[in-house]
């Protein structure tokens, strides 16, 4: 107490005597500003390279995570965020775990989507394509592509991704444009390339072949045509009547070969006796038409062609059968005889029971023409998408537009087919169908089976060697996929099926802009050199000069003593997939650093088609095993509706606005708190929930900072001294050092963020810190309550720190570095060891008791004060009457108005009075709520008949009173 000017006695304020919370970490983050300068301090130590020194001068061992290469043609967008973020909680975590952990990013560069920005910007300047040099076009290109690894490099790194930046890999560098041809020429060298004339998808606005993984599939809407081919040779009941196919392939009429049956199908003639009247228009069937048709189909057929009436005559057998092409009438050129041929592939689910074959045109009809013993497949449309000149009736006409505003749209060929067949008299019937129809992935143009000169791996020739024994590329793929861990575990059926019935692979492409094939061929035989020292000198040329050495030197300069007049030079190029399948051969292999397989690849559930699948066959190929040990796939993100992210919806979330506005950790966080497994969502709702989740970690992690402010070893506490709610967080410390570690291991990071943040919320803010808050602050800082909170504290502080570290990069370091300045990054650091001595089950479940009698008592005091009976709990000394005896044990030790956040409280076996509170999901538990009896403690607010019995500080309780007594004696006073 002190006098005041007219000689009375004032009271003490007593706020300085109180141990607040210090703490120069603030409430708010400021991450967008704060962000920079952290990534900036990483960079000037060059973290990710100090971080692997540290752990292999630790003797870590080695985890290899290699990336899947994003394509390098523009700015980042939401899918490349999770993806990259992903990968840095893949890197970070297996840094925690103690490993070195060796990440090189890297780029796709070579493809469609960047020659056509380049063929753009020539066309802008008022040059085309084929005026340009290949040398200047591939020199373009490569620039355009080097910008944009920068631009997303930075974007990357803004993100907080770290990995080896500085060497990073690009399919476009001279080194890997060798290794790729290097790894192809292993393909040509074991005798499992081949060149192949058949069918596949092309691109004619493309200008090039596609590979499945390349096609993505849209709505389109198709013309329907039924055509009529006439019988010429059979029984004396067939010829004469016609057979009936359905096509939504109008053009490919003209290249039509054959009619595939199935010998299965139940087919019949049908006479027509009778056409629908009163239509607007003139039906072309007639009555007296002789149709065949399967019988099952037979009503959809009628419907189609207007027919009101027609009688089943007999039954047909179509072997043997041959028809005349619908077009023979009108020009001898189509004057060749049509075989119904049997095929399996043949259905009764829709249209007329017959499959029109053009074996040049579709891969089943290809199989079934061949499986006949036929050989030549006929060349109907050309590159560009039109009719060769030598295809009659039709010479030029375009399939596919591919220039102007209309390309790729479908073109004047089916109209003209279809007037064609009229003028014949064999078109029976037409409409239109809206299907499912192949785009290129890329061009989103329509693409069409066409039959072109490819080159192709092969998929079941046996592989010799001791990698192989006699195995084919897909058995041995598929012993490797059987190997490999998945993440999810259903990736691995996804993958494999899709490599069980996977055509032959097909590796060649029209372009310009790619590693090329680098192969020639024999004229005389048409096989592929094999000469490993021809290799050798086209590997080193390129690893020089670049794919340019390929195209720009004569043949002469690689193929040594053979003759160049007896050789082909290929100037195709590689699939694109090949070159991203081939990254590890030249991102791994060869180090020191590294290893191969590499221990984990991870990407989108679309990469089991694509850079999964293409790295699986060319290390199975090459190698006889899989490029990797686990494969972690996440799903695709939507917005907050669940539909799929368009400009044109307007529903695009940047990231690069999210960084801006709010920071990367909390895209860091959504990626967290989203099973990345499945499909995920995000939205201006689901980010706000997201940044209530990081302030409320926020504000843990600064409520620890500031209650550990001048927190040295002398205060800490040995296990055998620590009360029970400290031994009950230790135990809770025990649990989640194992939770996070599994969950890292096995790639579960919202099974690392989910129960964190549950434990940031639940057992130290509303359970530890509730309690302990009035010994932090008011208790002598000699006290052991006091010294074995901070120790815990301190504890919690230096594991969550760790592990959150993975997920919450930037706050985790900032919350380091306010605490330990001169410690050196928080990223350097492993999980710490947590002692098994901190399990304690007893008082888990002794916590857990307490928790539900104070749900108890907490209820009473909410109607007490919703009455305004009382203000605040510490004007409660509630009575709580016990009937359970484990649950009253449960109190054993404690202080039950610490537990209650009570002034006073007391604990009573029995029922308790009729009136007390009592609440339905706590059987046995009764609550009167009294009020505390005594003096309002000045410093503390605790009610306790006490305050005042030591004359010093006769406005204190006496552990308030012995607290300022040693604060006064420290300052003085």
């Amino acid at each position: 107490m002190a006098n005041d000017a007219h000689g009375e006695t004032a009271a003490r304020d007593y706020r300085e005597t109180v141990f607040l919370p210090e703490t120069p970490f603030p409430m708010r983050a400021g991450l967008p500003k704060l962000e920079p300068e952290i990534l900036g301090e990483w960079a000037r130590t060059d973290l990710y390279a100090a971080m692997r020194k540290k752990r292999q001068a630790d003797g870590a061992p080695l985890f290899v995570f290699h990336d899947g290469p994003p394509y390098a043609n523009g700015a980042i967008h939401i899918g490349h965020s999770l993806n990259k973020i992903l990968k840095d909680f893949v890197v970070r975590s297996r840094f925690l775990l103690g490993y070195d952990v060796d990440y090189v990013p890297g780029w796709d560069c070579h493809g469609l989507p960047i020659e056509w920005k380049v063929e753009e910007e020539f066309r802008s300047k008022g040059r085309r394509k084929d005026e340009v040099s290949k040398a200047e076009f591939r020199a373009r290109c490569r620039e355009y592509a080097e910008h944009w690894i920068g631009v997303q490099g930075g974007e990357f790194q803004r993100l907080g991704v770290i990995g080896d930046w500085a060497n990073r890999y690009s399919t476009m560098d001279f080194s890997s444009e060798a290794k790729i041809v290097e790894e192809f020429h292993k393909f040509v060298a074991m005798g499992q390339l081949y060149r192949g004339s058949k069918p596949v998808m092309w691109s004619p606005v493309e200008r090039t072949a596609l590979a499945d993984a390349e096609i993505e599939y849209h709505d389109h809407v198709s013309p329907t045509v039924w055509v009529k081919f006439p019988v010429i040779e059979g029984s004396d009941g067939e010829v004469g009547a016609s057979v009936v196919i359905w096509t939504t392939t109008p053009w490919t009429i003209p290249a039509n070969r054959a009619i595939s049956y199935n010998p299965d199908i139940a087919y019949s003639v049908y006479v027509v006796e009778a056409m629908e009247t009163g239509l607007p228009f003139e039906p072309w069937a007639k009555p007296g038409d002789r149709l065949v048709v399967a019988d099952r189909l037979a009503e959809d057929v009628r419907a189609a062609a207007k027919i009101d009436r027609w009688r089943r005559e007999e039954r047909v057998d179509c072997q043997g059968m041959v028809c005349a092409h619908p077009l023979a009438n009108l020009d001898s050129g189509y004057g060749f005889a049509v075989p119904l041929l049997a095929g399996d592939h043949v259905t009764e689910d829709a249209g007329t029971g017959f499959v029109h074959t053009a074996p040049g045109h579709g891969q089943d009809d290809y199989q079934v023409w061949l499986a006949h013993g036929h050989r030549e497949i006929p060349d109907t449309v050309d590159p560009d998408g039109a009719y060769y000149d030598h295809v009659p009736l039709f010479a030029g006409l375009k399939v596919l537009e591919t220039e102007g505003k209309k390309a790729g749209k479908f073109g004047p060929a089916n109209g003209a087919v279809m007037d064609r067949l009229i003028e014949a008299g064999n078109l029976l019937a037409r409409g239109r169908l809206e299907h499912s129809y192949p785009h290129s992935w890329r061009s989103k143009a329509p693409v069409i089976f066409r039959n072109t000169p490819q080159w192709f791996i092969r998929m079941d020739a046996p592989i010799e060697g001791p990698a192989h024994q006699g195995k084919t590329l897909r058995q041995t793929a598929l012993r490797a996929i059987d190997a490999t861990e998945f993440y999810p575990a259903q990736g691995r059926n996804r993958i494999r099926s899709m490599v069980e019935t996977r055509p032959d692979w097909l590796v060649s492409r029209q372009r310009a802009w790619g590693s090329p094939l680098a192969i020639f061929i024999e004229k005389d035989t048409g096989h592929p050199l094999a000469d490993p020292d021809v290799s050798k000198r086209i590997c080193e040329a390129i690893a020089e000069e670049g794919a340019d050495a390929w195209f720009n030197r004569p043949a002469s300069d690689f193929l040594g003593n053979h003759d160049p007049d007896r050789y082909e030079k290929v100037d195709d190029i590689l699939d694109v997939w090949f070159d991203s399948g081939s990254t590890h051969a030249f991102t791994l292999e060869g180090r020191a650093d590294s290893h191969s397989p590499a221990d984990c690849y991870l990407e989108g559930s679309d990469q089991h088609r694509g850079w999964f699948q293409s790295s699986l066959l060319e290390s199975c190929g090459t190698r006889g095993r899989a490029p990797f040990k686990a494969v972690v796939t996440h799903g695709f993100t939507l917005d907050e509706k669940g539909e799929k992210m368009s400009k044109s919806l307007g529903n695009t979330i940047e990231p690069q606005a999210i960084m801006k506005d709010s920071g990367a950790e909390i895209l860091r966080l959504w990626a967290a708190m989203v099973d990345y497994a499945e499909d995920q969502r995000i939205g201006k709702t689901i980010l706000q929930t997201t940044v209530d989740g990081y302030r409320k970690l926020r504000n843990t992690v600064r409520y620890l900072l500031g209650g550990l402010a001048g927190f040295d070893e002398a205060e800490r506490v040995a296990l055998a001294d620590m009360p029970p709610l400290e031994r009950y967080i230790l135990h809770r410390l025990w649990q989640l050092d194992g939770l996070v570690r599994r969950a890292y291991e096995t790639y579960r990071f919202q099974d690392v963020w989910r129960p964190l943040s549950e434990f940031c919320s639940g057992d130290l803010s509303a359970l530890y810190f509730d309690i302990r808050r009035d010994a932090l602050y008011c208790d002598r800082p000699d006290s052991l309550r006091r010294r074995a909170c901070r120790t815990v504290m301190d504890l919690v502080f230096e594991r969550l720190t760790a592990w959150l570290s993975p997920l919450a990069c930037f706050t985790m370091e900032e919350a380091w570095a306010t605490r330990f300045p001169s410690a050196g990054s928080n990223c350097l650091r492993v999980i710490p060891e947590t002692p098994a001595e901190w399990r304690n089950d007893a008082e888990a479940e002794r916590w857990g008791r307490v928790e539900t009698v104070t749900r108890a008592v907490t209820g009473a005091l909410e109607v007490e004060r919703r009455e305004k009976r009382i203000g605040a709990a510490l004007e409660a000394a509630p009575r709580v009457h016990i009937t359970a005896p484990e649950l009253l044990a449960a109190f054993e030790g404690l202080d039950a108005a610490e537990v209650f956040r009570t002034s006073q409280a007391s604990l009573v076996a029995g029922e308790g009075p009729e009136g007390a509170f009592r609440l339905d999901e706590v059987k046995g538990v009764a609550v009167e709520p009294l009020k505390a009896e005594g003096q309002k403690c000045a410093r503390s607010w605790r009610i306790l008949p006490e305050v005042g019995s030591d004359p010093r500080y006769p406005d204190l309780s006496l552990r308030d009173a012995d607290a300022v007594a040693y604060w006064d004696e420290q300052h003085g006073e």
